[in-house]
């Protein structure tokens, strides 16, 4: 009797609860060892060891990052990439749960491996991406062609809600200076251009501005250098600008106006100004939607119902927005503590090595291998996700 692709699923999932406390003890160790962006030697270590003792095909320091990684197994087209995320939090370790992500996707990718049909039926991926945190890892690998030749990007997040998609934005930093003339504020004033006056009128202008910005959009900046004595008329003054926005076409329009604001102030001050990216710029996220309510059918099996999103609500920005620029992607969300909670704290860096973490870390592991599956197995789902991909780029 020919076996069914429901078949493959159920292999799939058992092949992901054989390796439980495996993973569960991968996941362990490196909420143990957090390590921080472009820094996570021993993770990259671990995964990637896990990875080539199971067959895989490793290269290491993938996009020029020593901590990133990419393994392969089995053949080209179709191909499904698995996002690993091992980088921690300065200070408070996982508190955002990215030992649960690695561990989730290495575990899918061990499943889809173990199980003939899924072996045979294309590439797997385990795409090490190290500085999720702050360092962009995923749009470097963008650029260096990592997800070229792939059909799909899967990853998980742990979270506080249970939801089908993520509401992530567009996210930039810049640096904005401005030069002035030192000066004596009593000696010779009238000498003096103040860079720092400068800088806080910028701060100003940009509190206006706030108010009149659509809705997911914000300007939230900091003083990096203000001046050396009280004085000397600050010739110099420097800050830093952390500008998201609902859409990268909205970012993109955002920083043409801090643009804009920043040349206004330095005619209206008589300073000189400039104004330079000084981060990655991650994209805001597209959800395939075809995968990920296949991720969510897949989950429920485990007794997690996933929902859509709030509406109005934007969990921040992660450079899986490049990726989804690029491929079909999904970031579900997977509560691990309750919606009274809040990553990026001490307590979801606890829930993130809890036993209700053991739980959904395997349910997620084996969705996202069964969503793998059907991409790899079912060519009208590919071609499904392709065709709306497309549909969403050109809109």
């Amino acid at each position: 009797m020919a076996r069914t692709v429901d078949d493959v699923h159920r292999d799939i999932r058992a092949e992901v609860a054989g390796r439980a406390d495996a993973l569960w003890d991968v996941a362990l160790r490196l909420h143990a060892d957090p390590e921080y962006a472009f820094a996570e030697h021993r993770a990259a270590a671990l995964l990637s060891g896990e990875l080539e003792r199971a067959g895989f095909e490793v290269e290491r320091g993938t996009a020029g990052m020593p901590t990133a990684f990419t393994a392969r197994s089995g053949g080209h087209r179709p191909a499904v990439a698995l996002l690993l995320e091992y980088d921690a939090l300065p200070g408070l370790g996982h508190a955002c749960g990215h030992n649960l992500i690695a561990a989730a996707g290495l575990g899918a990718a061990l499943a889809l491996r173990a199980v003939p049909e899924t072996a045979g039926a294309g590439g797997v991926l385990a795409v090490g991406t190290p500085a999720e945190e702050g360092g962009g890892g995923k749009a470097l690998e963008v650029e260096a062609g990592v997800f070229d030749e792939v059909d799909a990007a899967l990853m998980f997040h742990p979270g506080v809600y249970d939801w089908a998609r993520a509401p992530l934005t567009a996210q930039v930093q810049y640096r904005v200076a401005f030069h002035g003339r030192a000066a004596h504020p009593t000696g010779n004033p009238t000498e003096g251009i103040d860079a720092l006056a400068a800088l806080v009128e910028l701060f100003n202008v940009l509190a206006v501005l706030g108010r009149r910005l659509p809705e997911g959009s914000h300007v939230q900046g900091i003083v990096t250098h203000g001046g050396t004595a009280t004085n000397i008329v600050p010739e110099y003054a420097e800050g830093l600008f952390g500008l998201r926005a609902a859409t990268t076409r909205a970012l993109e329009e955002l920083t043409d106006r801090l643009r804009v604001c920043a040349d206004g102030v330095a005619r209206a001050t008589g300073t000189t100004v400039e104004v330079e990216r000084a981060t990655v710029r991650y994209e805001h996220f597209r959800d395939s939607e075809v995968l990920s309510e296949r991720f969510a059918a897949h989950l429920s099996r485990s007794g997690i119902a996933l929902t859509p999103p709030a509406p109005g609500v934007y969990l921040g920005s992660s450079d899986v927005g490049n990726v989804s620029a690029r491929v079909p992607a999904i970031h579900p969300f997977v509560a691990i503590m309750g919606a009274d909670g809040s990553d990026h704290t001490p307590g979801f860096a606890a829930a993130a090595a809890s036993p209700r973490a053991r739980e959904v870390l395997v349910a997620a592991a084996g969705a996202l291998a069964c969503t793998a599956a059907d991409v790899l197995l079912r060519p009208e789902v590919r071609q499904e996700a392709w065709a709306r991909h497309h549909e969403e780029r050109a809109g």
